[in-house]
């Protein structure tokens, strides 16, 4: 890491730490919600696959990456098979969600996943998250509910950053591999307005023999706001920017004939640089009338992506390295009015519409060598638009019964405009999604829910338009613009003492078409129809006032729906979930959590004859804290496990082997236990 780029953060902090300190003075400072531990929404959740998890339970995880902070999502697992500024690998529900295909994920009502993205459709990078700055996180399952539009079949997330950050704050971290962290964050009263801030800088190597990760990520948060809970409003800006180098995934058989050792790398060229830059505004107000919210955004972001997942197999010369880019500016909004009607207010409204363009400069895909681009395969300028409007009504059938029934309108159009001129054209296509869910209250603690509904994911533009494959310059297939899927599930909420709160689901999704990863293209691709089922069982336990248990557990069946000589199993589809911890926050200053999850071995190709191993990992977390100061010690990889963070299968080629190259499992393991220790100062 550079030492100026600490130097800067610790002048602009000190300097407005100073301001504060004058503007604070002789005012009372208003209270900072800080949403506590995982709530089961008992009395107020449309299905029984969501809920809400505070800051208090997040700042009690132990974190490798800031996209493991949904894992606080039950039953979903984020793994990694690249370097660290690259997005997560995510599974949920029988799905491998690749890089966040089927689950929506938006930041202050932004959304994150990327449509027509350069390195998978759907592309979920939250490594623009400052983790501390987080109060909440929202999450549904299933598609369900009508305010959820594209990438939604498996469910969604809300994370919400604080309107007022909880107090001024320096963090440092230091650990082993060369991981350097420096946190600042804080606040500052003008009148009524309040301006808060937070910037976070790191460093770090990773434990690879081959290659240091060199990660170099500045990032910020700044937010003016004005109002209380119910009558607000609050503007954002934030700002990222991160280059690494990466190790990625690596054949099994260079591992057995002693080529490379498991933390080794064949192309050591590999990584990325990534930026993001968004300005957004929420609103919102209250009345006799209704309540009303707005959210409005610009967004601009810019990648540049390395891999090589074959090595000699297309090009036995100069190698399989290809380089992936993407460069767009993002622009749109969202509103909702909600209202009650009826004699006794039994009826609840929600309307509501979804904005959304992508300007898309450049998508490029192309073959590279030592990070220098050889040829273009294909590079594409895209525009995207899409409207969504959606209609819910609560009704309070008497009291115990209350109905939910919901419809949803998308309508989307695409432009491509192609390096090869065959491959442009435009596109649109529309879909209608209705919702509903039952549900029968046995008490005040206890309720049983029956959902279904329709979802769908949109597919990348370039696909919607393509005649001929940009590489083999053979004839394509098209693929449909929007995917549909559709889900149901019953299930039951129950509170017991306001100390333990557990749901049961049992859940089914049909998939009109999969999308996979190809492991030699670098991309995901349209496949075959699907359907799932599963049962999820997850437990919250608050023993006393200082220790917490959670338990979670999520078993999955997923097939393709079709017949095929090749087989019917879902590569990716992990059958069997579970996830663990223990919590202590004392009175004294004490705590610490503990927490272990493990995944099933799950199969590799469609006709199950390859599969994972199944892993499991265990972090620790132990400090003290006061007032003022707090000092963490986290353990990653406390058992110092080598499972796999990911496996696939497909053919690579090495020096010396035959044209057709070798099938093989590709793996990451993961990273070796280490240590980091964190100080932090309020004030």
């Amino acid at each position: 890491m550079r030492n100026s780029k600490y130097q800067t953060l610790i002048a602009v902090f000190l300097m407005g730490a100073a301001a504060s300190s004058q503007a604070n003075e002789g005012q009372l400072t208003e209270e900072v919600l800080v949403e506590g531990r995982r709530l089961a929404l008992v009395g107020e959740a449309r299905s029984a696959s969501e809920g809400v998890v505070g800051q208090l339970d997040l700042a009690l995880r132990p974190l490798l990456r800031p996209g493991d902070v949904l894992e606080a999502v039950p039953g979903m697992i984020v793994t990694q098979h690249s370097g660290s500024g690259k997005s997560n690998q995510m599974f949920l529900r029988g799905f491998n969600l690749d890089h966040g295909t089927d689950f929506a994920t938006w930041v202050d009502g932004m959304p994150v996943n990327m449509r027509t993205h350069g390195h998978g459709q759907g592309y979920t990078d939250i490594n623009f998250l400052i983790p501390e700055t987080i109060q909440s996180l929202r999450f549904v399952k299933g598609p369900y509910h009508a305010e959820l539009g594209d990438f939604s079949s498996a469910g969604g997330t809300h994370l919400q950053s604080f309107h007022r950050m909880p107090n001024n704050r320096v963090k440092l971290g230091l650990g082993e591999n060369g991981f350097q962290r420096v946190l600042l964050m804080g606040g500052v009263d003008f009148n009524d307005l309040h301006l808060s801030g937070a910037l976070e800088t790191q460093g770090y190597d990773g434990p690879w023999q081959d290659i240091d990760e060199n990660v170099e990520k500045i990032n910020g948060l700044f937010t003016l706001s004005h109002g209380d809970q119910a009558d607000n409003w609050k503007l954002t800006a934030m700002v990222y920017d991160n280059e690494w180098d990466s190790a990625d995934q690596i054949p099994q058989r260079a591992v057995n004939q002693a080529i490379i050792d498991e933390l080794g790398s064949l192309d050591t060229s590999l990584g990325g640089n990534s930026r993001r830059a968004s300005l957004s505004g929420q609103l919102r107000r209250q009345s006799e009338h209704g309540r009303y919210s707005l959210n409005a955004y610009v967004i601009d972001y810019r990648m540049q992506l390395w891999s090589n997942f074959t090595y000699l197999l297309d090009d036995p010369v100069q190698g399989d390295q290809f380089e992936q880019f993407d460069d767009r500016l993002i622009w749109g909004g969202s509103g909702q009015y909600a209202w009650s009607s009826g004699s006794q207010q039994q009826f609840t409204h929600s309307l509501g519409m979804e904005l959304r363009y992508d300007d898309i400069d450049t998508v490029g895909l192309y073959r590279a060598q030592q990070r220098s681009r050889l040829d273009t395969i294909r590079e594409d300028s895209v525009e995207e638009t899409s409207l969504g409007v959606y209609y819910e009504l609560q009704w309070q059938l008497g009291p115990q019964w209350r109905s939910i029934v919901g419809l949803r309108g998308d309508y989307y159009r695409f432009d491509v405009q192609a390096n090869d001129p065959v491959n442009s054209g435009d596109e649109s296509d529309q879909i209608v999604s209705p919702k509903f869910s039952l549900i029968y209250a046995f008490s005040d603690t206890t309720e049983a829910y029956f959902s279904a509904g329709r979802g769908f994911h949109s597919n990348d533009a370039r696909g919607t338009t393509i005649q001929l494959d940009p590489a083999s310059g053979e004839p394509a297939d098209r693929v449909d613009p929007l995917v549909a899927s559709t889900g149901a599930e019953i299930g039951l909420k129950t509170t017991w003492r306001e100390r333990w709160n557990g749901s049961l689901a049992l859940w089914y999704l049909e998939l009109d078409s999969e999308l996979l990863f190809v492991g030699d293209a670098g991309n995901t691709e349209a496949s075959r129809p699907s359907r799932r089922w599963g049962l999820e069982f997850n437990n919250f336990w608050a023993v006393n006032d200082v220790w917490a248990v959670e338990a979670d557990f999520s078993w999955s069946d997923a097939n393709f729906d079709d017949q095929a000589p090749e087989g019917d199993e879902i590569p990716g589809a992990i059958p069997f979930v579970a996830s663990a911890a223990i919590i202590a926050d004392y009175p004294n200053g004490w705590f610490g959590s503990f927490r272990i999850r493990h995944f099933s071995s799950y199969p590799l190709i469609e006709d199950d004859s390859q599969e994972s191993d199944g892993s499991t990992i265990a972090n620790l977390a132990l400090g003290w804290k006061n007032k003022q100061w707090s000092v963490q010690l986290d353990a990653l990889n406390l058992f110092d496990s080598s499972d796999h963070d990911i496996d696939y299968f497909y053919a690579s080629r090495l020096t010396g082997e035959p044209a057709d190259g070798v099938e093989d499992i590709h793996f990451k393991i993961f990273e070796p236990r280490q240590f980091r220790v964190y100080l932090s100062y309020s004030f």
